[in-house]
């Protein structure tokens, strides 16, 4: 049984994102886990962007 509180709710559990082109990325808030733990740090990571808001890996 899944505890519905761990899931990620960026994600919904799947572990990866998408944007509006359709283009998928691993999620940045689990980190492609798709539950996220209660002990976790809950700060968030500056991420570099493109002049269209694309996140750069």
């Amino acid at each position: 049984m899944v505890d519905r509180e761990s899931v990620c709710k960026a994600c919904e559990g799947t572990g990866m994102l998408a944007d509006d082109e359709g283009w998928q990325y691993m999620c940045s808030v689990c980190h492609g886990e798709g539950t996220v733990h209660k002990t976790a740090s809950r700060q968030a990571k500056l991420m570099s962007v493109d002049n269209n808001n694309r996140l750069l890996d």
